[in-house]
């Protein structure tokens, strides 16, 4: 029998959707695991929280296996990469509104694939401990 796909992709993008069709900021909460490609010095007890507005993000792709875009922080451009399993919810910056999910293990088939993207693995986070800034994004035209 073949696996069934799972519904959490859909919902992302649904509530994605939403969110930006009611003018509101869509923000996704991670996880940051070794699969997730984020800036490290933003990371706070192994999350961080990304913005995902168009307005925000180059190149936002949500597909059923990942999340990936670029986005600038501390005014340098950097590609992200956010596997499915570490996605622990999307919701509206404004009111808090939108849907979290359980943290999965990786399956086996997403924890092998190549992202194709550079960036910095994520190995521990101690390494959150030697910078504390404070993550900001900017609208840049």
């Amino acid at each position: 029998m073949a696996e069934i796909s799972s519904t959490k992709p859909y919902l992302l993008r649904a509530i994605h959707e939403w969110c930006v069709d009611s003018g509101y900021t869509p923000h996704l909460l991670v996880a940051v695991d070794s699969h997730t490609r984020v800036p490290m010095a933003y990371v706070k007890n192994g999350e961080i929280v990304l913005n995902i507005n168009y307005t925000a993000t180059k190149e936002l792709l949500i597909d059923n296996e990942a999340i990936s875009f670029s986005a600038r922080f501390g005014g340098v451009s950097q590609n992200l990469y956010v596997p499915m399993h570490a996605v622990k919810g999307i919701f509206a910056r404004e009111n808090g509104q939108g849907m979290f999910f359980e943290i999965e293990e990786p399956s086996l088939a997403s924890a092998g694939k190549n992202d194709g993207l550079t960036g910095q693995d994520v190995t521990s986070e101690d390494k959150t401990s030697t910078k504390s800034k404070k993550p900001t994004l900017t609208i840049v035209k």
